[in-house]
C-alpha cells in the first residue's frame, strides 16, 4: 500500500491490463463539456467533446482531440475553422444530442454562423471561434490545434463531466490562496 497526497493507494494497473479501468480511473478528474462544431460546404459536424483545454494565450490557441474513426472527421479536416462551444449547466440535452448519431444533429436548433461558417449554439457558457491551425497524432485520436478569432462567455455556470455523470460547476466557498 503507497499513499499518494493523502490518497492510499492499494494497486496500482498497467494501462493495457484493463482498457475499461484505465478509462474508469480517467473519469475520476473532472472536465469540461463541450460540443465543437464546423462546416465545410453545406456539410455541418458537431461532437461532443471533453478534450478541450487551452495551449498558449500568446498566441492565443486551444486544442482537442477526436476518435480517429469518427464520422465528423473528414468535415473538420476540411473545414477552416471551428467552434469549441462550452456548454452551460442547462445543457445536458445538447451534449447527449451531439453524441448520439443523427443525419442533422442541429435540425430545430437556433445557431449562430460563426467564423468560417462554423455552427454556433446558443446559450452556451462560452463560444470561443478558432482557424484550424494544425493536427498531431494522438494514438486513436487526432488532436486539432486552432487559433482563437474570437469568443464570448454568457457568465452561466458550466456543464462538467466527471466518473461517468454530468455535474454543475459552482464556485467554491473557500476562499482562492
Amino acid at each position: 500500500m503507497t499513499a499518494i497526497g493523502g490518497t492510499t493507494v492499494t494497486d496500482r494497473h498497467q494501462p493495457s491490463d484493463d482498457l475499461r479501468s484505465f478509462r474508469q480511473a480517467l473519469g475520476s478528474f473532472p472536465t469540461g463539456v463541450t460540443v465543437v462544431s464546423a462546416a465545410a460546404g453545406e456539410r455541418r459536424v458537431g461532437v461532443t467533446a471533453n478534450s478541450f483545454s487551452s495551449v498558449s494565450l500568446e498566441p492565443p490557441l486551444v486544442l482537442w482531440s477526436l476518435n480517429r474513426t469518427s464520422g465528423s472527421l473528414d468535415v473538420l479536416r476540411e473545414a477552416t475553422h471551428f467552434a469549441v462551444n462550452v456548454l452551460a449547466h442547462d445543457q445536458q440535452a445538447i451534449s447527449q444530442r451531439f453524441c448520439t448519431p443523427a443525419d442533422d444533429k442541429f435540425a430545430d436548433l437556433d445557431v449562430d454562423e460563426g467564423a468560417g461558417g462554423c455552427p454556433v449554439l446558443p446559450g452556451c457558457a462560452a463560444v470561443f471561434e478558432c482557424r484550424r491551425v494544425a493536427e498531431y497524432d494522438g494514438g486513436d485520436h487526432v488532436i486539432l490545434i486552432g487559433e482563437v478569432e474570437r469568443y464570448a462567455t454568457s457568465g452561466s455556470d458550466p456543464l462538467v463531466f466527471c466518473q461517468g455523470g454530468y455535474h454543475v460547476a459552482h464556485p467554491s466557498s473557500v476562499p482562492s490562496s
